[in-house]
């Protein structure tokens, strides 16, 4: 997959959870808003993969990719920095990023509530302090 793919990826995963949020399916659109930041995260380590031939300094970076932790991608997208930058500057982002921080992959196995799940869809695509809206900037 290629980071137009994920970027594109992103894009529908945040549209299909917002489909399933019109029809009550709260679990199912906890977890795909959540997939919709892993593709995005996705697609930011692949920006710096193409701007620093980083792949190409460490044999183990691309096996390092293969994670679905939030932490993990920052840092691998070479992002901590910027997201450090982003928390300091206040406003709603620490919040929805703390909250984004929730999902796991493993939460397409649990049953979440309609507060948890809009409140997830929102610190994800609020404009502008989402967290969606965040990694454009560098995807």
């Amino acid at each position: 997959m290629n980071q137009a793919e994920l970027r594109q990826m992103a894009v529908e995963r945040i549209l299909d959870a917002a489909a399933l949020l019109a029809g009550d399916r709260w679990s199912f659109a906890y977890y795909v808003a959540g997939y919709a930041v892993e593709c995005a995260l996705n697609s930011c380590v692949l920006a710096r993969m193409i701007h620093t031939g980083g792949v190409f300094k460490d044999k183990r970076f691309a096996e390092q990719c293969f994670t679905h932790d939030f932490v993990q991608l920052v840092r691998l997208a070479g992002l901590q920095q910027e997201l450090n930058a982003r928390l300091a500057a206040g406003g709603a982002f620490p919040a929805f990023w703390g909250t984004a921080l929730q999902w796991r992959e493993t939460s397409r196995y649990e049953t979440k509530t309609e507060a948890e799940t809009k409140s997830l869809y929102e610190a994800i695509i609020n404009d502008p302090d989402g967290v969606l809206r965040w990694t454009r900037s560098y995807w």
